[in-house]
């Protein structure tokens, strides 16, 4: 017993040096933040958070699950209809609002929303794993939402697992979409003659995660997006607009809900569930124009290429030195790529309607 008791008590002390070890390691994990980010941090929590929805806003009904979306409009009929669609496991408030603005102040009006199991939006709980579904019902989300604010076409810009989903809208749902923007995305993103997902990227943001995650608070989950967004940049030189991430990190916190543990699980369920579409994307005639930076560290540059090559006449456009995410650098430069396919697709109809 004596013998007994003594093992017990040196595999507890190794437990904890083990333990020890991992939370040392995990507090000198890490890309540096930005100079300024402490004292935005301080200032953000006390100051009052300003409010981030600014158009008009509603929940879609998609096959029984709640979809929260925003449409922020203009005074004069708009010129269309762009909708934002964002990445795995991040609501509509990840859009900088400058990128927003882009295509408003050009006439457009522009509609974002809240993946399942994000923001507003549906959750299913917060057991694992929940009812299953794949990109297919995403798409089906997208289009509840466009339904719901009477919209029959969208030019739909999908970034990452969002550019997955507006791809399965244009092979779905071919009348719904005007035009097709696959962002930082891919075709197939298990095609094994492809580089793969960086799993380094994967394991740095878990590792992120569970260094400020496990000790929570608001100042924490501000550390931890900007944390994320400096990995998906792989540049820690890419100027960061801190105060615009605390912002939408305190509004989720404090005037939404939060942040769902499971979304990235669930929806990365939904793409590994979801059916290989470079065959059917070969088939679509959705103008479509596929967008990738050359640094991306998450999903390679060959994805955005191959995407290219499925589509029949895709346009491409290779941002230089751009990662996994939108710096301010970076949103004049896309979104006046976008905007310019859009006006040549609008001088083509007209062309083509005198």
């Amino acid at each position: 017993m004596a013998r007994f008791k003594k093992t017990l008590k040196v595999f507890g002390l190794l437990l904890l040096l083990v333990l020890a070890a991992i939370v040392v390691h995990l507090y000198h994990f890490g890309p540096e933040l930005p100079e300024n980010t402490e004292q935005v941090i301080e200032r953000a929590t006390r100051e009052p958070v300003p409010e981030l929805v600014r158009g008009e806003s509603g929940l879609a009904q998609s096959n029984g699950t709640a979809i929260w979306y925003e449409r922020i409009g203009t005074e004069a009929p708009p010129r269309g209809t762009v909708m934002l669609i964002m990445g795995i496991a991040t609501d509509s408030l990840n859009w900088s609002p400058d990128f927003v603005d882009a295509f408003v102040d050009a006439g457009y009006q522009v509609i974002r929303y809240d993946h399942r199991d994000t923001g507003l939006s549906d959750w299913q709980g917060v057991w694992w794993p929940g009812e299953p579904y794949d990109l297919a019902d995403m798409a089906d989300d997208s289009i509840a939402v466009l339904d719901a604010v009477g919209v029959d076409q969208a030019h739909v810009v999908g970034l990452s697992m969002g550019g997955m989903i507006a791809q399965e809208m244009a092979i779905n749902h071919p009348q719904r979409v005007a035009s097709l923007i696959s962002l930082m995305s891919s075709a197939d993103i298990d095609d094994a003659s492809l580089p793969g997902v960086s799993y380094r990227v994967i394991f740095d943001m878990l590792r992120a995660s569970l260094k400020y995650g496990l000790i929570g608070g608001e100042e924490n989950m501000i550390r931890l997006a900007i944390t994320l967004r400096l990995i998906l940049r792989d540049n820690p030189e890419q100027e960061m607009d801190v105060e615009e991430v605390a912002q939408q990190v305190l509004y989720n916190e404090r005037i939404r809900r939060g942040y769902n543990t499971f979304a990235p699980l669930r929806h990365q369920r939904a793409i590994g569930r979801s059916a290989s579409r470079p065959e059917r994307l070969a088939h679509i005639d959705t103008p479509t124009l596929v967008i990738h930076g050359t640094h991306d560290p998450l999903i390679p540059l060959a994805h955005g290429e191959h995407t290219a090559e499925v589509i029949p006449d895709a346009r491409t456009y290779w941002v230089e030195g751009l990662g996994h995410d939108i710096p301010h650098g970076y949103i004049d430069d896309i979104s006046g790529q976008i905007l310019a396919f859009l006006e040549q697709l609008s001088g083509s109809s007209s062309d083509e309607n005198p």
